[in-house]
């Protein structure tokens, strides 16, 4: 691998040009390549960083051996590909969610596994400086023994064929962060609603933490990005309490009977720290050091399959009216 690592986009569409992005504007990458379906989206986008537009990823392969493969697909148009790609052994960054399905998540690492396949997935929400802040405080004993932990995520609609596209493609940012910040859930019970268009486009869980700890997840697409607060998370100990707003907004550190608070929000100067599509930025910051060296990812694909895990079992908590513990929901 030589100093700039070499770098191929599989996707033409809204998040994948944040992929072409980020790796055309490093110093120690080079945007060899983008791939699509369409023809036309993907040569404007080549056009925009002076790649070559390829509609075939076997040739794309072959003609610019990239060192890593960055995917970013349709939501439900993952496993195919992905599976592709994994055969050619090129270290992969994929992103959320990893597939719909779970005996498709389990082939795709197994494959990945047998090859000692670098493959990480783009849970981006851990990179947001308020969660980074959340998650030391926690670590630090700041917030003493934690009890109880809430997601709230709401916004417009994604149509997907899928009937559990909000929770299988969105919400999995909350089974990744709540399990980031409070350790493994143990079991889920959850209610649903189709009301509005036919897909269940708001869902409430509640959750069981292996620790004891309690939660809550509330995930809508009946909702709006452009209200405040769309989303929100709290995490509550016994000495203390951590508030994340609209992912990169504001985070509020709160000590248990004392009415000051300690607020961090981006300064005047600090768009970084402002801007959502640059905490992908951060993940790649982390990212390319771990391949360069030969190590993990610093968010293996498995951590795709753990979400999707536990919306499977929050699926059949719904369907069959009880808690489901999380270890046996898959069988």
């Amino acid at each position: 691998m030589t100093d700039a690592t070499r770098v191929a986009v599989v996707g033409a569409g809204q998040w994948g040009a944040q992929h072409a992005r980020v790796f055309a504007g490093r110093a120690d990458t080079e945007l060899v390549a983008v791939a699509g379906r369409t023809t036309e989206r993907t040569a404007a986008r080549a056009e925009q960083y002076g790649v070559r537009p390829y509609t075939d990823i076997e040739v794309m392969i072959k003609e610019t051996s990239p060192d890593l493969i960055s995917v970013c697909l349709p939501n439900e148009g993952h496993y195919a590909t992905t599976r592709d790609l994994i055969d050619h052994g090129i270290p992969l960054l994929v992103e959320k969610p990893l597939v719909f399905d779970l005996a498709e998540a389990d082939e795709l690492l197994a494959r990945a596994e047998r090859k000692d396949l670098f493959f990480a997935i783009n849970f981006n929400h851990r990179y947001a400086e308020p969660f980074r802040r959340a998650k030391a405080a926690i670590d630090a004993g700041e917030l003493g023994e934690l009890t109880f932990l809430t997601w709230r995520f709401g916004g417009e609609a994604n149509m997907g064929e899928s009937r559990h596209a909000n929770l299988i493609e969105t919400q999995c940012h909350g089974f990744d962060m709540l399990e980031h910040l409070g350790g493994p859930i143990g079991s889920v019970m959850a209610q649903m609603t189709d009301l509005t268009y036919g897909a269940y486009s708001t869902i409430a869980i509640a959750l069981e933490f292996a620790s004891g700890a309690v939660g809550t997840m509330l995930g809508s697409y009946d909702s709006s990005y452009a209200y405040p607060d769309s989303q929100l998370v709290e995490v509550n100990g016994t000495r203390g309490r951590v508030t994340v707003h609209d992912t990169v907004r504001r985070f509020v550190l709160s000590s248990q009977g004392d009415e000051e608070r300690l607020v961090w929000e981006a300064g005047y100067f600090n768009d970084e720290a402002r801007g959502f599509q640059l905490t992908f930025d951060r993940h790649v910051d982390d990212l390319l050091p771990a391949l360069r060296q030969g190590g993990p990812p610093p968010v293996h694909a498995s951590a795709g399959r753990r979400a999707l895990e536990l919306a499977v079992a929050s699926i059949t908590s719904f369907e069959e009216g009880r808690r489901v513990d999380v270890a046996s929901a898959s069988g």
